[in-house]
């Protein structure tokens, strides 16, 4: 079984940068199959553009757009990609890394496959200053990612406390296009709308109409990564109602509009 060393990707790099302890890649996957592998450190995958079939000895994923892993080191998996152009952005970590932030791998065996939105938030944050890398990047990227790690191993702690609608809800959150409605989701789930809305920031950490709007501004963020739709293409793809309300909302997450951001992460 081939054994990847640091840095190495299957594909061709268009990025490769270097920081404090961890290296990120921006990857556009070439082979059409990757044989069974592991990699000498841990790392997340964020599949910005096409689609991925992957599978370790105890999962099987069918990756999208906007798919977020991570993989521990001693994870042997497999990809299967689709035949359109598909583009993976790749944070690999060394283990000088987790003992400098005391955080245990122990804690993240195998694959996780990461879905909640703050996470993937943070993940945009980490892709854009891995784009500008200036002097203070390697410091705003270190807080994204311990706060990504914090982020899983809360969630993997409450996961065995949470009643079932808890999962169901999330799937539903990610595979609904339009209609969000508190009525509708609590009628599929089988709740009162009043329990719905009591109980949701228990175990979503935030309000629905919040986690609604991550979840979009999620989707934005790497179809604005691709630099292939127009601000109308990504509002209705989207579900914001006009440009304006997009606007406001991504300003409000990451603290410039789209197309400042995109003109940012085009000339790094």
């Amino acid at each position: 079984m081939n054994k990847l060393k640091t840095g190495e990707f299957y594909g061709k790099h268009y990025q490769k940068s270097a920081f404090e302890n961890l290296i990120i890649t921006d990857t556009e996957y070439t082979h059409k199959k990757v044989d069974w592998h592991y990699h000498e450190n841990p790392y997340f995958t964020y599949l910005l553009q096409g689609k991925l079939f992957e599978a370790n000895k105890k999962e099987s994923y069918y990756l999208e757009s906007g798919s977020l892993l991570f993989h521990n080191w001693q994870d042997a998996h497999y990809n299967i990609k689709s035949p359109e152009y598909t583009r993976g952005f790749h944070i690999e970590l060394n283990q000088e890394w987790f003992s400098n932030f005391n955080i245990q791998t122990s804690n993240f065996e195998g694959s996780i496959h990461l879905k909640k939105p703050i996470i993937k938030i943070l993940m945009n944050q980490v892709f854009i200053e891995s784009k500008i890398n200036d002097q203070y990047s390697n410091l705003s990227i270190e807080n994204n990612l311990i706060e990504i790690f914090n982020a899983i191993k809360t969630d993997r702690k409450k996961k065995s406390k949470k009643p079932i609608w808890v999962n169901q809800l999330k799937e539903l959150l990610i595979e609904e296009k339009d209609d969000y409605s508190l009525k509708s989701l609590s009628s599929k789930l089988g709740i009162h709308p009043v329990h719905l809305s009591r109980e949701f920031s228990k175990y979503f950490g935030m309000s629905l109409g919040n986690y609604i709007r991550l979840i979009k501004l999620n989707k934005a963020f790497y179809l604005l990564a691709t630099n292939k739709f127009s601000m109308t293409e990504i509002c209705y793809q989207c579900g914001f109602y006009d440009q304006s309300h997009f606007i406001t909302n991504f300003k409000r997450i990451y603290q410039t509009t789209p197309l400042k951001l995109l003109k940012k992460i085009s000339q790094c």
